[in-house]
């Protein structure tokens, strides 16, 4: 009896088993988006740019993801739940996903309940949700994700940072119940605002809240939420509300989003989308990649840091040894060497160069110079050993038309012809040497992986001026015969150069570099979000010493030229239609 318990149990497992295996092994690779904002919020835009990068660089194969913006912030309501859910059920009909990834609560309250009709068996990973919400949506296991909160507290100790005598909060931002992040700091209130006078301008159209923010109390800073809209028919991301806000606010604006410092918020301890991005991306991966979402704990995530904006600090009169401990500056203006660092290490560098480029002719005039008398020297060798050599032969000839030849004086005489020859051959061969010059040897290289490299060495400074960096690679190998160093100063030079053009736009900033086969050749073109190039100046930005930029040196296309038409290749630069300048540089392909 025993053992056939004991077979029946291993059957059992032996079926039960491969099911678990094989949906592992089976699960689309596919990550649907879905986050509760409008398309044109930078806040969310650098959550999914975040995620489609980390999404590229994964290795284990090729990830297809989808994308959509609910919108929650300005529609509401069962009839529009319903549309939306309609929308998504046609729309993904014949999609299989993968993982669902969420941002915000709202969202993921809406995929729970969805979820049994629309995915039935999705996994789902959420972000962007606070440990209250958290706790009152209680997700099942095969949901998880990183709890992301700012509490309301946070706020206010930056606000008494940066406000010393601290006595009064004013709050500022759509009503509490349109709110969808920071709907939880209501409830927050009466324990974080113990002992100050709070003054809530929550709800105002943006007219009310412009005038009301001129006159406020001295000792006293604002807190902003969000606001969606003016109230009056107007709407906009948050991220432009604090923009025309902290035109009239005559306080500090303390923010918790790291989008709103650049439009005039003070800082604070705020969330960094990207960062959120990032640990959604790699959570969803790992998924993907075979793991359970149950053996996946919820984590804190680490998105919140402390990051203040100088230019408000300098406005404020506020020491950075006033902040909290670890605090980031952002925007800090440098100082006159700082300014300036660039055009001195230029200057620099050119001098150098000068000095260099003149101790290296000099140095070459002196080797020319030693040629020319080792060469002198060679040439006086062989016409002495040609002298020997017919001296020698006419005293042969005399002793061949004697009647009675020396015929040991000729077996001396031929002897030191044949010496002479030796030491001629010898000279010759030594100044073959001399004169011989090694070619360049280019070496085989593979341009994706070299612009790879470009990639990921500028994907931190890409982030941290706030543009989404896109790399589209070729689906094959672009063997190409070039100096891996030389091409990728060209393909960052380009990089840096979009970035820089785009620097006065507030967001949307987006460079993507494509690498394409051509037949015999290979392509890459980098391209931008920027205001583009001036028509009538196309054809001089490879110019030496020309550049649109007011502080450049204008060398750096003309250096890219010159390393491109090295290696046999072409390069220009063009505008596109819908925006944009794009950078075209082709290569001829390696014969296989």
């Amino acid at each position: 009896m025993i053992d056939r318990i004991c077979g029946l149990m291993l059957c059992l497992g032996l079926l039960l088993s491969p099911i678990d295996l094989q949906a592992q092994e089976t699960r689309v690779r596919s990550i649907l988006v879905l986050d509760q904002s409008e398309p044109r919020g930078p806040f969310y835009f650098q959550i999914f740019s975040a995620i489609r990068s980390e999404i590229n660089a994964d290795t284990h194969g090729h990830t297809s993801l989808y994308a959509e913006n609910l919108d929650l912030s300005r529609f509401n309501g069962k009839d529009y739940e319903e549309s939306l859910k309609r929308h998504l059920k046609e729309k993904y009909r014949n999609k299989g996903i993968g993982v669902i990834v969420t941002v915000g609560a709202a969202t993921l309250d809406l995929v729970l309940r969805w979820r049994t009709e629309l995915w039935p068996g999705t996994p789902v990973v959420f972000s962007v949700v606070d440990e209250m919400d958290f706790k009152r949506l209680n997700p099942p296991s095969d949901v998880t994700g990183g709890i992301a909160t700012v509490p309301l507290a946070s706020s206010i100790a930056a606000a008494r940072a940066v406000v010393p005598d601290l006595n009064s909060i004013v709050f500022v931002g759509d009503t509490w119940g349109r709110q969808v992040v920071y709907q939880n700091w209501k409830l927050e209130m009466p324990d974080a605002t113990r002992g100050l006078n709070v003054i809530d301008l929550t709800g105002s159209t943006m007219a009310e809240t412009r005038k009301q923010v001129e006159a406020l109390p001295k000792s006293s800073a604002i807190i902003y939420s969000a606001m969606y809209s003016d109230g009056q028919g107007t709407f906009y991301p948050p991220a432009t509300a604090i923009g025309l806000i902290a035109e009239k606010a005559n306080r500090p604006i303390v923010v918790a989003a790291e989008t709103f410092l650049a439009p005039g918020g003070f800082g604070g301890f705020v969330l960094v989308p990207g960062l959120i991005g990032v640990n959604a991306a790699k959570t969803a991966l790992r998924i993907l990649n075979g793991e359970s979402p149950s053996n996946i704990p919820v984590t804190v995530a680490d998105a919140v840091k402390p990051i203040f904006n100088w230019r408000q600090m300098e406005r404020w009169d506020v020491s950075e040894s006033d902040l909290p401990s670890g605090s980031e500056i952002r925007f800090r203006e440098p100082g006159i060497w700082n300014a300036y660092f660039w055009q001195a290490i230029a200057l620099a560098s050119a001098i150098l160069a000068q000095a260099f480029l003149i101790a290296f002719l000099l140095y070459e005039r002196k080797k020319r110079n030693n040629a020319e008398v080792q060469a002198r020297s060679r040439l006086t060798e062989l016409a002495h050993a040609n002298r020997q050599i017919l001296t020698n032969a006419e005293t042969a000839e005399s002793i061949l038309q004697s009647p009675s030849p020396d015929l040991n004086e000729l077996k001396e005489i031929l002897a030191d012809i044949r010496l002479a020859d030796l030491r001629a051959a010898e000279v010759i061969n030594r100044m073959r040497s001399f004169l011989k010059r090694t070619p360049f040897e280019l070496t085989d290289i593979d341009l994706n992986e070299t612009v790879r490299g470009v990639f990921d060495f500028l994907s931190v400074q890409a982030a941290a001026r706030n543009v989404a960096l896109y790399l589209k690679p070729s689906s094959e190998p672009l063997k190409i015969k070039g100096d891996p160093v030389q091409l990728q100063q060209v393909v960052l030079n380009l990089i840096v150069n979009s970035m820089d053009a785009m620097s006065t736009i507030p967001f949307g900033r987006t460079v993507i570099v494509r690498a394409q086969n051509g037949g015999s050749s290979a392509t890459i073109s980098v391209s931008d979000s920027g205001p583009g190039i001036p028509p009538e100046k196309l054809n001089e930005v490879f110019d030496p010493f020309f550049s649109t930029k007011k502080q450049g040196m204008g060398i750096g296309l003309s250096i890219a030229r010159t390393i491109v038409q090295a290696h046999k290749g072409h390069i220009w630069a063009e505008n596109q239609t819908e925006g944009g300048a794009v950078f075209h540089l082709k290569l001829p392909l390696a014969a296989s």
